[in-house]
């Protein structure tokens, strides 16, 4: 019954493949494909790798590269079926004003974000905590959750590349830098590299005390995301990095649905 799960997001496609459908499950194998590359993936990647037994995914790059995803899924004899934000999910309840245009990434990381949180409950005897999600990648998205599960809404804005780049082109002078980021910089590529980073920590910082004057209680906060690196050292709130969080989320939701009566 192995389950394979695709996350593909506006630079890379992340694939993983698990022994089952379900949070916990042993993972087999997995890797990723920039998604100028994902029409190999079936002749390269995913050519030696057993046929999985059902698969879940979420895209945010348009139909076009789902459909390209699709054509790559013909290797097996699998139903691709991908997740669309829903009113009501794996024990989550979407507040967005028009549910179906939430991010699906947001909706699956949120998914696993609220399975931790009730896993990390039921082994403290406690009630769920609130928690607050941080996706960084070419986007950062910032998403609240109660304790009950509601998605209270959240904050889009730019990655760390996006808002380096605006810079470059908006500024003369300015080339995107390769420095570090520390708390007075002294040159123009460690101004830029900290600029970026505490701009978003700032932002993260802010929902977190939004969110505990909201729910009456201290947040969880998860970060996950290829850049969550970057901004994890100057982060002054306890966070836990979660690197897998969408795959933890697809799961869930693969779960749940499997586990509706027909």
């Amino acid at each position: 019954m192995t389950f394979l799960a695709i996350d593909c997001g506006n630079t890379r496609l992340k694939w993983a493949l698990y022994a089952g459908p379900r949070p916990g499950a042993a993972l087999l194998c997995e890797g990723a494909a920039f998604l100028e590359t994902i029409d190999e993936l079936a002749e390269a990647q995913w050519r030696e790798l057993p046929e999985p037994a059902s698969m879940l995914g979420c895209v945010v790059a348009g139909d076009a590269v789902r459909r390209r995803i699709e054509e790559q899924l013909e290797l097996w004899d699998v139903e691709p079926h991908w997740v669309v934000p829903a009113p009501l999910e794996a024990g989550l309840v979407n507040g967005y004003d028009h549910p179906s245009r939430l991010g699906a990434d947001r909706w699956v990381a949120m998914a696993g974000a609220r399975g931790r949180a009730l896993a990390q409950a039921a082994a403290l005897g406690s009630p769920a905590r609130p928690a607050l999600v941080v996706m960084v990648g070419t986007a950062v998205t910032v998403d609240a959750l109660d304790a009950e599960g509601r998605f209270l809404g959240g904050l889009i804005l730019p990655g760390f590349g996006l808002m380096l780049r605006a810079l470059e082109q908006g500024t003369a002078g300015l080339k995107v830098p390769t420095g570090e980021v520390v708390d007075f910089p002294t040159n123009t590529s460690d101004a830029l590299m900290s600029g970026g980073a505490n701009a978003i920590a700032g932002a993260v910082e802010r929902q977190a005390r939004r969110l505990r004057a909201r729910a009456g209680a201290e947040p969880l906060l998860y970060m996950s995301g290829g850049a969550a690196i970057k901004l994890a050292p100057i982060t002054d709130l306890p966070f836990e990095t979660v690197e897998r969080l969408i795959f933890e989320g697809l799961l869930e939701i693969q779960d749940r649905r499997l586990g509706q009566p027909a």
